[in-house]
């Protein structure tokens, strides 16, 4: 089976890891699967990449502080990096000649760059599947209907698209009804759940040694995703460990990953004052974040989807201050799984040391009540759906995932 994917990328690291996950699943359980990632993150050769996996890299796009889309290196307009992009997507379809296209978030990408592709898929390879690939939440109703019935979405996924996979589940939000998706386009919805994620590639007991915490001390991991807007996290929770100290207070090991997308001058801020307290260490990046989460006693965070699902996956307790914006999306997952009882959340506007302090310390005393019995059976169902799109693909492999050793 040859499986391409595209990754939406102009913000963050959250997209194009969230499609790795989901290649690295479908290369260890599914055999004979090759697969072409096209993207434009610029952190994508920095992450590690099974084999079975190559990717094409796109120029890199990104959006300015009102979130319009702007070119990020090179000197050219948004328009003309359109353009390129949307010529190399479509002369890697046309080659690689895909059984499947996975679509990450957008049905017709960045500024409409799948168009040329999707509507040569369904000329000349109409049995190539396509498959659109969203998130538990994208945004609030209002926004989202607005923006799928400006861009003509709805109508363009019915007709595009074989399938929509939805990596939540309707409990938490029924993504389908909150976007009033027309009913044609509903039989096309699989809920797959949430992806659980492993441990990392280093034990427990042996990162927390590498880091100097003892089994008997605590280990706060803060981590802002990519960075990009994580300042404001960081700087509080320095203050807080800052009034802690003065207080007197019994304290804690802490290790912030800033994360590769903070601006340098930011970062060297923070070293500045880290470099201040034997008790902190700060990393710029980490290809096997979900190691540092697992060696963690609690973890300070944002509420994006990959982050929550590490969380949720190693059962760690944690404090969330989601960003509010372009989109709501951060914080409508931060609330609904704090209401359930799986996190404990702070809306940006209320955050502040002592907030963070009073918040941090119910997740280190008191594990949140509902964290061992949240399901994350996503990628096993993801696997199932892409071999049944193609009738002569068969697996033997075991499909289950497995259990994380703490």
């Amino acid at each position: 089976m040859k499986l391409m994917v595209y990754s939406h990328d102009a913000f963050g690291l959250g997209n194009i890891r969230r499609m790795l996950t989901i290649c690295e699943y479908l290369l260890r359980t599914l055999p004979n699967v090759s697969i072409l990632v096209v993207s434009g993150s610029p952190a994508l050769h920095t992450l590690r990449l099974p084999e079975g996996l190559d990717y094409i890299k796109l120029p890199c796009l990104g959006r300015d502080p009102s979130g319009q889309l702007e070119a990020r290196y090179l000197k050219s307009m948004p328009e003309t990096l359109v353009r390129l992009r949307s010529h190399l997507i479509l002369t890697a379809a046309a080659h690689f000649q895909p059984d499947v296209l996975l679509i990450d978030k957008k049905p017709q990408g960045l500024r409409n760059e799948l168009k040329e592709t999707l509507g040569y898929l369904s000329r000349n390879r109409p049995k190539t599947k396509r498959v659109l690939l969203l998130r538990d939440i994208l945004d609030v109703p209002a926004a989202t209907i607005q923006q799928w019935s400006n861009h003509n979405y709805y109508q363009l996924t019915q007709e595009h698209y074989d399938q929509v996979w939805v990596v939540g589940t309707p409990e938490i939000f029924n993504l389908p009804d909150e976007y009033n998706f027309p009913l044609p386009l509903r039989r096309k919805v699989k809920f797959c759940g949430y992806l659980s994620r492993g441990c990392g590639r280093i034990p427990r007991p042996v990162l927390r040694q590498q880091l100097g915490v003892p089994s008997d001390e605590r280990l706060v991991v803060v981590t802002p995703g990519g960075g990009g807007d994580g300042q404001q996290l960081i700087k509080t929770y320095l203050e807080s460990v800052r009034q802690q100290t003065a207080a007197s207070k019994p304290g804690h090991k802490t290790v912030i990953i800033s994360g590769p997308e903070m601006p340098a001058a930011q970062r060297q801020q923070f070293q500045a004052q880290v470099d201040t307290y034997a008790t902190i260490r700060l990393l710029e990046f980490s290809d096997d974040l979900i190691s540092y989460l697992n060696a963690a006693d609690a973890v300070v965070a944002m509420a994006g989807y990959n982050t929550t699902c590490e969380i949720l996956s190693l059962r760690k307790p944690a404090v969330v201050i989601p960003r509010i914006r372009p989109v709501q999306e951060q914080w409508m997952r931060a609330k609904r799984f704090a209401d359930r009882g799986l996190l404990y959340a702070i809306h940006p506007q209320q955050l502040t040391p002592q907030a963070l302090s009073h918040a941090l310390h119910q997740a280190l005393t008191s594990r949140p009540y509902a964290i061992n019995s949240f399901r994350l059976d996503g990628l096993p169902r993801i696997a199932q759906l892409m071999q049944a799109l193609i009738p002569s693909y068969t697996a033997s492999r075991n499909l289950a995932e497995l259990p994380c050793a703490l």
